[in-house]
């Protein structure tokens, strides 16, 4: 069966599975032919396992364990039903929390949140865990210099097409190369100096301001 079929069959994006072969969980034989993926029912079946375990919330690292035999699927269950127990207690005091706050008559600009945090941080150091939202938020500052910067990159690119076309369709012999050389270098150097930029600012938005956020 080709990837498509098998997408459809089980119910996992194409995506899942190629993620899952490069994590180990799945390996697929290879036509020898022409080299594609050939996946039978065998695959099929550890990607319905796979499916199963993850939609229970189990881990990628007990599912290989489990795959490799030094886990009973009795044992990994019991691991994992240590995890849920523990996320179900700290939803419990995040529930606790939130309910208190219900009660709670101030506006938001009057709340005194620093006694908050502080009972928070308390709560998290005898091993109580919330939901920390902040890392979504950062995530959406990579969206903005990255489409930039590939617009920026793809309007280099066709300038550079077009000078490249014009010079072609449009010169005869003893064309000016020289000065075409310098002309798509120009946009070249814009389109490396803008990627240069992203790879800086993405660098930035990952070490310094997720390293701020931790600190609220």
């Amino acid at each position: 069966m080709k990837i498509n079929e098998v997408e459809a069959l089980v119910g996992i994006t194409k995506k899942n599975i190629r993620f899952y072969e490069e994590q180990g969980l799945l390996a697929p034989r290879r036509n020898s032919e022409n080299g594609y993926r050939d996946y039978g029912e065998a695959e099929v079946s550890v990607l319905r396992r796979i499916k199963l375990m993850r939609k229970l919330g189990v881990s990628l690292e007990e599912i290989r364990q489990m795959q490799a035999g030094s886990l009973t699927v009795a044992d990994g269950m019991r691991r994992h039903l240590v995890a849920l127990e523990r996320d179900r207690e700290n939803l419990d005091q995040s529930i606790r929390l939130c309910g208190r706050l219900t009660d709670c008559r101030e506006r938001l600009e009057d709340l005194d949140a620093g006694a908050i945090l502080e009972e928070m941080t308390v709560m998290e150091q005898s091993g109580t865990s919330f939901q920390n939202k902040q890392k979504q938020d950062i995530r959406i500052q990579y969206v903005a210099p990255v489409v930039i910067s590939l617009g920026m990159t793809a309007l280099m690119g066709g300038i550079i097409a077009l000078m490249v076309w014009i010079f072609i369709m449009g010169s005869g012999k003893g064309a000016p190369w020289p000065l075409l050389a310098i002309l798509i270098a120009i946009p070249l150097l814009v389109a490396a100096g803008v990627l240069l930029a992203l790879v800086q600012r993405l660098r930035e938005i990952r070490k310094g301001e997720m390293d701020d956020a931790k600190n609220y």
